[in-house]
């Protein structure tokens, strides 16, 4: 059974062998080039599964297996690639697919995408969009759905360093949640690019013992399709919790038990680090002061997808929803 470790200066990360469990993977190393904002707060996002591990590669992918899950990142330096992003991002979904399709837990759970320069203009066109054309191509040639069932996802921008592609699979496909206050991302007008980004709003995975994971994507100040509250970081941050929490409401319908904000796991993400007090004190009104999520939850330095937005927020949690040991 799968479950996360978040660890702080407060809370130092569990031994493997105190936990009887190896840890899956970390994302947020120093190689991602996004800088820890709140040095109190959590440093580590680690996750953790009971079992060995049989560790991989093929082509671009390092992973690993570990009973119903497989796990691990696709790394591609697009600088020194021809046809630069685009081509970057096809070849490492491509070859993550190859890895699906070889094994039994062929379910993309949640994906973390990571490049540097992500709202910049190359050769005309912005990298994000750049990235969006490539792994859109690479779902439809694996035909992989792109749109309605996409898996939960993010993409966010480091300072420097190659497309890293973070993932999470299993055997039982996921219940894609979408948001009735947002456009669905698969289904944007083409005024945010030649092809839209492939992912779903959030979703739902029984991951085994009774237990299902509720993964929601990176979440930001967006109506609609529209960026709200230009300017303002924290009306912005208020908006991507009120998009959270639609979530949180029609995920907790769908599983029959509830998604409390104060117990979920939250990265959260700033343009700016100059707006880390406003955000946490929005964030934290919202979840409680004193909740697990307040305590835990990841700060960190990273571009957003859109120019325009400043702060993005993903979440992840567990319920009991029933059979299993």
């Amino acid at each position: 059974m799968i479950a996360p470790v978040t660890a702080g200066a407060h809370l130092p990360p569990p031994h493997p062998s105190s936990v009887h469990a190896a840890p899956i993977f970390s994302r947020l190393r120093p190689e991602t080039g996004m800088p820890l904002l709140a040095p109190d707060a959590a440093a580590l996002d680690v996750w953790f599964d009971a079992g060995a591990r049989d560790v991989r590669r093929h082509g671009c992918v390092r992973f690993a297996l570990d009973g119903p899950w497989l796990y691990g990142c696709a790394e591609l330096d697009d600088a020194a690639l021809d046809g630069g992003l685009q081509a970057a991002a096809r070849r490492t979904y491509g070859d993550l697919f190859e890895v699906l399709a070889a094994h039994d837990q062929a379910q993309l759970l949640r994906l973390w995408n990571y490049f540097a320069r992500i709202n910049a203009d190359d050769g005309g066109t912005e990298r994000y969009r750049q990235f969006n054309i490539g792994r859109q191509q690479a779902f439809i040639e694996a035909r992989h759905s792109a749109f309605e069932g996409a898996p939960a996802a993010c993409a966010l921008g480091t300072r420097s360093g190659p497309l890293r592609v973070y993932f999470l699979a299993g055997r039982t496909a996921p219940l894609a949640i979408e948001n009735p206050r947002q456009v669905s991302a698969y289904r944007y007008p083409d005024a945010y690019g030649p092809r839209s980004p492939s992912f779903s709003r959030a979703a739902l995975a029984d991951i085994g013992g009774g237990r299902t994971a509720f993964f929601i994507s990176g979440t930001a100040s967006i109506v609609g399709h529209a960026s709200m509250h230009i300017g303002d970081v924290r009306r912005q941050a208020e908006e991507s919790l009120s998009n959270i929490a639609a979530l949180r409401a029609i995920a907790g319908a769908r599983a029959g038990v509830p998604f409390d904000a104060g117990a979920l796991s939250y990265t959260i993400y700033l343009r700016r680090p100059a707006d880390l007090a406003a955000v946490r004190e929005v964030f934290e009104r919202e979840v409680g002061p004193h909740s697990a999520a307040a305590r835990d939850a990841v700060y960190l330095q990273a571009d957003i997808c859109r120019a325009e937005l400043l702060v993005e927020l993903e979440a992840h949690g567990f319920a009991h929803t029933g059979g299993g040991a």
